[in-house]
């Protein structure tokens, strides 16, 4: 809060001319010495979009003459015009009127508090009372005094930066693929029977093996046979029937992928064989999946019986019974099963860029979008997420990414286009709301992008950043900081907020928390950044800092040398041969 002791006693000496015939305003003349003007904040000071003060005014004793009224006006003069607070209007305790009174015999402080809308010329001003007297239906006008400086804007540091979001690519460079094929086999036998090599899954587990055998992309990774026999047989025969049922069914596939130049077939443990004597497991799961009456009592009833050679029984007995097990689900236990497994290898990163950009028709989206990651050049990533629009038209990513990369080109109706399309698809996906949001956010229409933030949440920290930088605009920096640590972004901007929010704390530590969010953002070289140091240092004294600061802030961007010149930041300097050096 700043005290002005203001000697007004010119201002009424003007009065006195003006208003010779009032004879109470002389001794208001002489007492002038003792008024005094009190302005909070000292610095006036931007928040949001307007600069608010309050005027306090203190009257001492025997000093408000009964028949006088004041109006006093607090004016903020700057270059390329004037705008006025509210005024504070004071009467004496014999004015017939609705004003407040001022005491005679014990005068008393009263203030004001009032708000403008903020402009740019307002950064270089000063605060002044403009104060007019009537008495007896006389009045004049007297000089104005200069109650304040003004006005501290540093909130206009405030980058643009809001924060879109692309989606993410599913790519898998590495995918796996099994093909699978049964062989079936007379009861008791384990010769393999050629029309069982001509049925339609064999032929296409041939094909399979041959044609990703002559593509250099896929990888075969190994092969798994099973054999089995059905448990309804003696437990002797079971094993040797399962295990020449497994061997036969090796060598024959063992031949068909040599034919085939698999590469790998060599190596040990390629194949990978097992047999199963009684395939009970088997057994009840056709059961289950079976339309033959009383099939769960059937399998209560065999469950009794942990002896395998008792339970064989019980099954020869049942299949006696029910000619349908024994024509229908015993015959598809007797088999082996071939499996095949092979990796598919895709494009390295180079190769998926160049594609992209030369020949993005022979791409699928998932390697389209993944490209796109891939690429630096924002016009060439803008680019290949056109193609993943147009050739997907229905994956509202590609709609999204290309908006993505719209807004980072400052192309906001395109941005706008292509996002409105991405809605169309997923009218409530939150990465398409947020970036709709930074969209309006750019425009200039805060109140529709707090509403698509709002209607974002949880598609990421990006939103919380977002909605810091509205709160940094309406003022609300409390709430911003919130914001800024929930979005985890260590950036300029949440430095500024910090630094902004000292003239709600006054706490001093604000200012080394704001260089320490400063030490871990992205660009520690930018221009604007050593200016956010330079202002640290004037708030914290330091001199040497605030020169070495701006000076590089301006070497860097030459436009600062004629900012700081009207930073008031930098007013208690102004005089100074160093810093004179630098901003003239």
């Amino acid at each position: 809060m700043k005290k002005l002791n203001v000697n007004i006693l010119a201002s009424f000496v003007f009065a006195a001319l003006v208003l010779a015939s009032c004879g109470g305003l002389d001794k208001m003349v002489k007492m002038a010495p003792q008024v005094r003007y009190e302005v909070t904040p000292k610095v006036l000071e931007m928040h949001g979009d307007s600069v608010e003060a309050t005027l306090k005014v203190t009257f001492p004793i025997k000093y408000f003459q009964k028949k006088v009224i004041l109006e006093i006006t607090p004016v903020l003069k700057y270059e390329g015009g004037e705008k006025a607070f509210k005024s504070l209007t004071l009467q004496g305790e014999a004015v017939q009127a609705n004003n407040q009174v001022v005491s005679f015999t014990s005068g008393g402080s009263y203030s004001v508090t009032s708000k403008i809308a903020f402009e740019e010329g307002m950064r270089k001003g000063t605060l002044v009372a403009r104060v007019k007297a009537t008495m007896d239906k006389k009045a004049g006008e007297l000089p104005e005094v200069k109650i304040a400086d003004g006005t501290m804007a540093t909130a206009l540091l405030l980058e643009k930066d809001a924060m879109p979001i692309a989606a993410d690519d599913k790519f898998v460079r590495i995918t796996t693929q099994s093909k699978e094929a049964t062989i079936n086999f007379v009861i008791n036998q384990a010769t393999i029977l050629g029309k069982e090599l001509k049925k339609e899954e064999v032929q296409a587990l041939q094909n399979f093996v041959a044609e990703n055998a002559a593509k250099g992309q896929v990888e075969f990774k190994g092969v798994e046979i099973s054999a089995y026999a059905s448990p309804d047989g003696p437990e002797t025969l079971n094993t040797k029937l399962s295990e020449n049922r497994m061997k036969n069914a090796e060598q024959y596939f063992a031949r068909e992928m040599k034919k085939s130049k698999v590469a790998g077939l060599e190596n040990e443990g390629f194949i990978l064989s097992k047999a199963t004597p009684e395939d009970w497991e088997g057994f009840k799961k056709l059961m289950q999946e079976s339309d033959i009456q009383d099939k769960e009592l059937i399998l209560r009833v065999l469950s009794m019986y942990s002896d395998p050679v008792v339970r064989e029984k019980e099954i020869k007995n049942i299949s006696a019974a029910y000619e349908v097990i024994a024509e229908k689900i015993l015959p598809q236990l007797r088999r082996s099963k071939l499996s095949v497994n092979i990796a598919i290898i895709g494009y390295s990163d180079s190769t998926l860029k160049v594609l992209a950009v030369n020949n993005p028709d022979t791409l699928k989206v998932e390697e389209l979008m993944y490209a796109a990651s891939l690429i630096g050049d924002m016009n060439t990533k803008m680019a290949v997420y056109q193609k993943v629009a147009t050739n997907f038209a229905d994956d509202w990513r590609g709609h999204n990414n290309l908006g993505y990369a719209y807004i980072k080109l400052g192309k906001l109706a395109e941005a706008k286009a292509a996002l409105t399309e991405a809605k169309r698809l997923d009218a409530s996906n939150t990465m398409v709301l947020n970036n709709l949001g930074v969209v309006a956010h750019m425009e200039g229409d805060l109140k529709a992008a707090q509403e698509y933030y709002d209607a974002a949440a949880g598609a990421g920290g990006q939103v919380s950043y977002n909605q810091a930088l509205l709160a940094v605009k309406k003022g609300a920096y409390e709430n911003a900081l919130n914001l800024f640590v929930s979005s985890k972004y260590n950036t300029f901007n949440f430095a500024l907020a910090k630094l902004l929010n000292y003239s709600v704390t006054k706490n001093a530590d604000a200012f080394d928390a704001a260089l320490g969010i400063i030490s871990k953002a992205e660009n520690q070289e930018a221009a604007n950044v050593y200016y956010l140091k330079a202002i640290l240092a004037a708030r914290k004294q330091d001199s040497e800092m605030l020169f070495n600061n701006l000076r590089t802030a301006i070497e860097k961007d030459g436009k600062y040398k004629a900012y700081a010149q009207n930073d008031i930041e930098f007013a208690q300097y102004a005089a100074d041969a160093t810093f004179k050096g630098i901003v003239e």
